[in-house]
């Protein structure tokens, strides 16, 4: 795995990462491919990867269930709960993983300009080590490279086409 350079990942303060991609696409499509499981099932994870498990209940105290498994067979649970949803421009989720102790707060903002959306996707997390942990763990790359298929699936047209169910 690795972050092909799409990905812009910085640090603020002593608890956030703050992930940043430009997609060649509307942020009503992205916002879609982040929160539609007919979406998210042909991008998130990383190469390799696949979605088994693809719950979203999108509205303010509902949650979502994903449960990824890898090449190894090996499967990685994540769960989170919807804060505030301001579609298409801003969303923010209580997020944990199974096999790793405490929550993040995700805040993504969708901010299109010329057709082109950005993403700029802030994790919170409880502590600067849990922070250094995650960022020593690769989540950059396998971040980097679910956000590469979805440019590629935008690329296609089959994320317009799936969205509007064409």
């Amino acid at each position: 795995m690795k972050n092909t350079g799409t990905l812009k990942v910085t640090t603020s303060g002593d608890r956030e990462v703050v992930m940043t991609r430009v997609f060649d696409a509307p942020r009503d499509l992205v916002f879609d491919a982040f929160s539609k499981p007919e979406l998210l099932k042909r991008w998130f994870g990383p190469r390799g990867w696949s979605l088994v498990v693809c719950e979203v209940d999108l509205r303010i105290g509902g949650g979502f269930r994903f449960v990824l498994r890898g090449p190894d067979g090996r499967d990685m649970g994540m769960r989170g709960t919807y804060r505030e949803i301001v579609r298409p421009e801003r969303s923010v989720h209580a997020e944990s993983f199974d096999d790793f102790p405490g929550q993040s707060i995700v805040t993504a903002v969708f901010t299109e300009s010329g057709g082109k959306t950005t993403l700029t996707a802030t994790v919170q997390y409880e502590s600067k080590e849990v922070r250094d942990a995650v960022l020593k763990s690769g989540m950059e790359h396998g971040a980097a490279e679910s956000y590469d298929k979805l440019a590629e699936l935008i690329a296609t047209g089959e994320a317009s086409r799936v969205a509007t169910g064409a």
